[in-house]
């Protein structure tokens, strides 16, 4: 299947976990499209565009209006004025197109009513140390992957018998192969070293975490837990006698900060550990692009916990705050509009027609 499984990121995004890997030189362009009939108080259509994991675009059907979500997002005006004017007008048409695809999806699984979800992930990945391009286009259909686009074959993938007669389709049209192929290696790739320039201070910047030492109960683990670290390339372990160990260590997920900053965390049993030889184990946290690591010796007169008082105790971010903070992120999006003119970089890679007509081929 394709790199990204579509229930997988829809359950990545609702947590607002990011999706990006531990390379350091790794920037992505991601856009999601979500298409969605019967939910009640939320937009029908809503698109993001996110660089290296951070929303820089928004469009929904409520405001239909494309909109930067950061700052630097300003400068693309400077190069190109008619940019936001014309991605509104791209956002505008794709919703109406969505509308029709939610109907197409539940004819093709014989449903009636309720709750439905068409979806769109599209992007690019570049690493700039080892010049490594990569690109996916996938789609779903209620949270469940529907096709996707192998670029290493060139052929689309359909996990479902319902998308079947779409690959079919999809795979005879060998113009719109190569014109997808372009879009995803070569004119995304563009877009996101322009979006990287444009955020440069922001995307590329280094922020150390504070580290401390965290344990519940005296018989809990003792967490080591390193919070406002940038990017998210990093790396924390524990260690006994200055060599890394893996028994008895319970690695966390890197988690986001409502600030845009990261979280992460790293248990460390020590039932089977005598007091005497905790001084034997330290913590080490390690952020790419940073020379020196930052190391916490285990030691119970730093551990902070939660059955002693204290004011100064920094408490971890919880999952359902990251999911309240980061809840836009639910733009998952479904069944793709494309472009006949590439060049808008918010439109995934031009096919020639209209979604609905993709997805059904009788029309």
């Amino acid at each position: 299947m394709s790199e990204f499984s579509m229930k997988t990121l829809m359950f990545l995004a609702l947590l607002g976990i990011s999706l990006q890997g531990a390379a350091a030189v790794k920037h992505s362009l991601k856009y999601f499209y979500t298409a969605s009939s019967g939910v009640p108080n939320f937009p029908e259509f809503v698109s993001v565009g996110l660089v290296d994991d951070v929303q820089m675009f928004h469009y929904d059907s409520n405001t239909r209006r494309a909109e930067p979500k950061q700052d630097w997002m300003s400068r693309v005006t400077a190069d190109d004025p008619q940019y936001w004017e014309r991605e509104t007008e791209v956002s505008v048409r794709a919703q109406r197109t969505f509308k029709t695809n939610i109907e197409t999806g539940k004819q093709r699984f014989n449903q009636t009513g309720g709750v439905h979800i068409v979806q769109l992930m599209y992007g690019c990945e570049w690493d700039d140390d080892t010049g490594e391009v990569n690109g996916y286009d996938q789609y779903g259909y209620d949270g469940e992957d529907f096709i996707a686009f192998d670029l290493k074959t060139g052929t689309y993938i359909a996990p479902v018998p319902q998308a079947v007669i779409t690959k079919h389709k999809w795979d005879n049209d060998r113009a719109q192969i190569a014109q997808t192929k372009n879009y995803l290696t070569q004119e995304c790739i563009d877009w996101l070293k322009k979006y990287v320039d444009y955020g440069r201070s922001s995307l590329l910047r280094t922020d150390l975490p504070s580290v401390s030492l965290l344990q519940k109960t005296p018989s809990s683990p003792v967490s080591c837990h390193a919070t406002g670290f940038y990017p998210d390339s990093a790396l924390m372990f524990w260690r006994k006698d200055g060599e890394e160990i893996h028994e008895d260590v319970d690695h966390g997920e890197i988690l986001p900060n409502h600030d845009g900053s990261f979280q992460m965390s790293v248990d460390l049993n020590l039932s089977s550990v005598t007091p005497e030889d905790w001084r034997r184990y330290d913590c080490v946290f390690q952020l790419s692009g940073v020379k020196n690591n930052i190391v916490i010796k285990l030691d119970k007169a730093v551990i902070r916990t939660n059955w002693e008082k204290s004011s100064d105790m920094t408490v971890p971010i919880t999952a359902a705050a990251v999911v309240l903070v980061l809840i836009f992120i639910t733009a998952v999006g479904l069944m793709a509009y494309k472009k006949k003119k590439a060049k808008c970089p918010p439109s995934p890679p031009d096919d020639g027609s209209e979604l609905s007509e993709k997805l059904n081929p009788e029309t």
